[in-house]
């Protein structure tokens, strides 16, 4: 409990330092954002842009949270969560090949020993049902998706459940992101974005 706490702490700490700016610069991102969307092409520039960096999020520090929220808010509810879907789903295509093809040695430089060893004790426990667990997860999402590949778990088995789980994430996520966007608020998407995975990892850490 000591370490949720401390964890919980500084969880606190950190959404307070980025909210900060944002709460101090609403009204100006807000008016640019409209702005911008007005624009005739913008909503498929937005979509390319996002699609493709949530595909890239395994190899790139990417805040693919952070994308997803300003999916719904940026196209709306139902656009956002199929563009988040669709860029989820090839991420998840590309790591499942990394980890078939490259192997433990060299995937493990994306996210780390640790992680694809509570991958791996997760995948003992919960099965192939660990792609569904840890989908919501930063880090282990990667990791789960990784093990899969290099387990030789089915592809048609993963692909259903990793589209199933994403699409479950991608709606939450763009439905904050839409919600904002009645309220006129980047900073209430902004903040969703961070809160909720902040929510999941606190919740898997207690769990764990």
């Amino acid at each position: 409990m000591r370490d949720i706490a401390r964890l919980a702490s500084w969880f606190g700490v950190l959404l307070a330092a980025i909210l900060i700016p944002f709460f101090l610069y609403e009204e100006p991102i807000n008016a640019w954002v409209q702005g911008f969307l007005k624009q005739e092409d913008a909503p498929w520039l937005v979509s390319v842009i996002l699609g493709g960096l949530l595909a890239a999020d395994l190899v790139l520090p990417i805040p693919s949270s952070v994308l997803s929220t300003a999916a719904g808010y940026l196209l709306g509810l139902w656009a956002g969560s199929f563009v988040t879907w669709a860029g989820m789903t090839l991420g998840c295509l590309i790591g499942y090949g990394l980890g078939a093809t490259a192997g433990r040695k060299l995937t493990r430089r994306f996210v780390g020993d640790n992680e694809l060893e509570r991958a791996s004790h997760a995948q003992s426990r919960f099965g192939d049902w660990m792609i569904v667990i840890f989908r919501a997860v930063p880090v282990l999402a990667e990791a789960s998706v990784l093990f899969a590949g290099i387990a030789g778990m089915p592809l048609r088995r993963f692909l259903l459940l990793a589209t199933l789980s994403n699409a479950g994430i991608a709606l939450a996520y763009a439905a904050v992101g839409a919600y904002a966007l009645e309220a006129g608020s980047f900073l209430l998407a902004f903040g969703g974005a961070v809160v909720l995975p902040g929510v999941v990892m606190l919740a898997a850490r207690f769990r764990t």
